[in-house]
């Protein structure tokens, strides 16, 4: 095989890899430690103050849902619903934009926003006097590359 053609391969193999960015849809479900719980009033005002720290923007709130949207350099978008409790929540994919949503699988920049957001909201109940490690998916999701 001729060199030329041996480097068009690999730079064809190349290209299509880059080009793989679709990941299978984050949807985390964090549960807190046994026997903790917060207001629902507390969790609903830490998943809010997370929004706003990640530019998330609140479309509707209700009793144990929040409904948010982003939309990054004016072109992706995706929206989300927040469902919680007083010890549990869970970010599930509502809709998207631009972010190659199919069959269950989405631009990994979605997975990333929602990924930092779950962070956000684990750090925010910590703060709020919550301790210890509730297992969120999205740390299950890193370690297996599956959601719960």
């Amino acid at each position: 095989m001729s060199s030329l053609l041996r480097a068009t391969f690999i730079t064809l193999a190349l290209l299509s890899a880059a080009g793989c960015t679709s990941k299978p849809v984050l949807n985390p479900h964090s549960e807190l430690p046994a026997g903790t719980q917060v207001s629902e009033e507390k969790m609903k005002q830490v998943i809010v103050n997370a929004l706003q720290k990640r530019e998330w923007t609140v479309q509707r709130l209700s009793p144990q849902l929040v409904q948010a949207e982003i939309t990054v350099r004016g072109q992706y978008h995706a929206e989300i619903d927040i469902h919680y409790t007083r010890s549990s929540y869970a970010i599930t994919y509502r809709d998207s934009r631009d972010l190659g949503y199919k069959d269950g699988k989405i631009h990994r920049n979605y997975n990333r926003w929602v990924n930092n957001l779950d962070n956000d909201i684990m750090a925010g109940l910590r703060s709020n006097g919550v301790s210890g490690e509730a297992g969120s998916a999205a740390q299950l999701f890193e370690q297996t590359g599956t959601s719960k």
